[in-house]
């Protein structure tokens, strides 16, 4: 079993308890709009980081991190992309992939909203972790926490962060 932390667009925003939330993971993941080397470096010092780059992401960071990430992990297929669109409204530059060799699991950023949603039809779980750092719309910052065990998701937590 591995326990993941998951986060999406931060814009270059540090706060000390994405740390604190991701203590019990094994792997972090960031959904893109990384927005600094800095957050990429403290990520990847803390725990293993897989990510991808955003659409607002430096070049240094296009070079670091692919525009999609695929893997397997604990017979899990994962795969995730900055802008991906949801279940039934999936982005043209995924949607062809997706209908073709669907993933277990799909993880998108890029809207800051909060979405875990099923689709039936490809089969898939899709995660959408809505944005950690300032910057944009959202009201509320958030992150998830969940487990891979054997293919399967269990025990999904999302986290707000809220500012005092």
């Amino acid at each position: 079993m591995k326990r993941i932390g998951l986060l999406s667009d931060t814009h270059g925003y540090w706060d000390e308890r994405y740390l604190q939330y991701f203590e019990d993971c094994d792997e972090i993941w960031h959904a893109g709009d990384i927005g600094s080397e800095e957050v990429a470096d403290r990520l990847e010092a803390f725990r293993p980081l897989r990510a991808v780059y955003g659409n607002i992401d430096s070049q240094n960071l296009r070079l670091r991190f692919p525009e999609i990430n695929r893997f397997t992990l604990e017979g899990a297929d994962i795969l995730m992309k900055h802008i991906g669109g949801y279940p039934g409204k999936y982005d043209p530059s995924v949607r062809t992939l997706l209908r073709q060799q669907p993933p277990t699991l799909f993880i998108s950023g890029h809207s800051h909203i909060l979405k875990v949603k099923y689709d039936d039809k490809l089969n898939l779980l899709h995660i959408n972790p809505g944005a950690a750092g300032k910057y944009g719309f959202h009201l509320v910052r958030t992150l998830i926490r969940f487990s891979i065990e054997q293919g399967g998701f269990k025990d999904l937590e999302v986290i707000e962060l809220h500012d005092s």
